[in-house]
């Protein structure tokens, strides 16, 4: 059986006409993607919404001058005095912190830690408690052991850990005052660049 255009073949196999709604849709869905305008302005919409969502490169002009990339610092264990020098302030610009009982280097997220930042309270210092509670501002002025942490707190910073392993450059040990430091060969340095690399 030969069925007319515009029509629609029901659940009973008889052919019916469409309804006005379906008609209007239809012609409409027609009318705007035939129109020449109206496609081009759609092109324009589709190219607006792609630069709204599109991940930052950090090309052209809107992104602002391109620092030169850091050098990698030296594997070395800290003490907390030795760690504040690593605030962003210094003239080398360096950001370090300590989670975890482990320092890394986040000089690259130098405008969330580094000053003026968000989280700039963490630069130089060790940032476990404040991870830990979810309070920027419970950093210890001193070696904190973390003894009085609930599980669930330690829980959390184990997962921050996991997160500043695989996104920032392990520096050492953050050492308790009085503990000696390991020495690290460069051997050890070019080991750790390999397996950054490697993943």
């Amino acid at each position: 059986m030969a069925v007319s255009q515009g029509a629609i073949m029901a659940e009973d196999g008889k052919e019916t006409l469409p309804t006005s709604e379906e008609s209007l849709l239809s012609s409409l869905f027609t009318e705007i993607f035939t129109s020449p305008l109206n496609l081009f302005l759609l092109g324009v919409c589709a190219l607006l919404i792609y630069k709204i969502f599109r991940p930052s490169d950090g090309i052209g002009a809107a992104s602002g001058p391109v620092e030169p990339p850091v050098p990698k610092m030296k594997r070395q264990d800290m003490t907390l005095e030795q760690l504040k020098q690593y605030d962003g302030s210094g003239e080398h610009g360096r950001v370090c912190v300590a989670v975890n009982g482990k320092i890394f280097d986040v000089t690259r997220g130098k405008k969330f830690y580094g000053p003026g930042g968000p989280y700039a309270a963490f630069a130089g210092r060790d940032a476990t408690r404040a991870l830990a509670t979810f309070s920027v501002n419970d950093v210890k002025e001193e070696y904190d052991d973390l003894s009085d942490l609930s599980s669930m707190q330690m829980d959390s910073v184990r997962e921050w850990e996991m997160q500043f392993t695989e996104k920032y450059d392990y520096i050492g040990k953050f050492l308790k005052a009085g503990e000696q430091p390991t020495e690290y060969s460069d051997e050890e340095d070019a080991k750790d660049t390999k397996t950054k690399k490697d993943d």
